[in-house]
């Protein structure tokens, strides 16, 4: 599949990506015919939401490079409208697609809170860290009206369930005081996301996402109520934001992170041609050297699937990366990795801790 179609449209204000490309899994897809008429088949850039009717909310994980078992994503697809997002895929096995679709039609489950306490309080259930965000963010925009990730987390701190948190966004803060409860037991942990420290680069990339300042706020104000926090150069960008990863750790150490991790760009499926057509619109003259780079660093490919290598990369520029954010990370004061949460806490509402030994 070439990078570019030989036809688009121009940018969406708000929104990371300007179309729906084919579902890599349908055998038809409708090509308006621009030309003869600009505006026929426009894509509708009004977020929709529509109820998830799962019956389970947690989701096992068994990908050795991934330090969570179980996570929990109160939404499917995601406004922030990441164009880079590795989830997007994921919306093309409900029939949509990975462009505009995955930022503005969002799956809603509704009862998470209700499914979360039902498979806590199950006999088969052991206490383990449960990890929210680990796909889309559960601080997207509509879960200030929602606040079905609220209601998780309430979930969590009456069993003493530990949670980490990896979030862009700085509405994580209004539930302060449930997090707070939850780190009495050591039970909760906070990353922010930091791509750039650049506020024009960050609205082009993540458009809906909290601004850095917002981002560095937010760490200061969790660090402040003594929750553990610390921040994720995720993803860092060969050739576009690379150079920020000591700047970005430095203003986090400032703030009050206490430890820091990246995370290198990763293109599955048609995200790499997402990828590319956006830097052919934002960033015309850096595109070849970006897909040049992310090609050192991934093995002559635009993604590169391998356990072990799809976060890190390869290669000599992959090494200098790594060496550059080892060295920004020491100098600036933070940890290597978060704190180890613990379950020792876990008990079921009205019973006891000794109930974690029932049948």
């Amino acid at each position: 599949m070439p990078l570019d179609p030989p036809r688009a449209r121009a940018p969406i204000r708000g929104r990371g990506a300007r179309d729906d490309p084919p579902n890599r899994f349908e055998r038809l897809h409708v090509e308006p015919d621009l030309d003869a008429d600009p505006e026929l088949g426009a894509p509708d850039p009004r977020t929709q939401y529509l109820r998830d009717a799962s019956r389970s909310v947690l989701a096992h994980n068994d990908s050795p490079d991934v330090p969570f078992e179980w996570s929990l994503n109160p939404y499917r697809g995601c406004e922030h409208g990441c164009v880079y997002c590795y989830a997007r895929p994921g919306h093309e096995y409900l029939g949509l697609s990975l462009g505009l679709d995955f930022e503005t039609r969002i799956l809603v489950k509704e009862n998470a809170p209700e499914l979360l306490q039902r498979a806590l309080t199950a006999p088969r259930w052991r206490p383990q860290v449960i990890a929210m965000s680990g796909v889309t963010d559960c601080y997207q925009p509509v879960e200030r009206r929602l606040r079905i990730t609220r209601r998780c987390l309430e979930v969590l701190a009456e069993f003493r369930n530990p949670v980490g948190i990896v979030t862009k966004s700085g509405m994580v803060t209004r539930d302060a005081d449930v997090l707070t409860e939850l780190a009495r037991s050591d039970a909760a942990a906070v990353t922010l996301s930091v791509t750039s420290l650049d506020p024009e680069l960050a609205r082009r990339m993540e458009p809906r996402a909290a601004q850095p300042r917002a981002r560095l706020a937010a760490i200061e104000a969790l660090a402040a109520a003594g929750i553990p926090v610390g921040v994720n150069v995720a993803p860092v960008i060969p050739g576009l934001n690379d150079h920020e990863i000591p700047a970005i750790l430095r203003a986090a150490a400032g703030a009050g992170a206490s430890w820091a991790a990246y995370l290198l760009l990763r293109l599955p499926f048609g995200v790499k041609e997402l990828f590319a057509r956006w830097l052919a619109d934002h960033f015309p003259e850096r595109r070849e050297k970006v897909l040049g780079r992310i090609r050192e660093v991934r093995g002559g490919r635009l993604n590169d699937p391998t356990f072990g290598a799809r976060m890190r990369g390869s290669g000599l520029f992959a090494d200098q990366i790594a060496d550059l954010f080892q060295l920004a990370r020491r100098r600036a004061g933070l940890a290597r990795g978060g704190p180890e949460l613990s379950t020792a806490g876990f008990r079921l509402p009205g019973g006891t801790q000794s109930d974690l030994f029932r049948g």
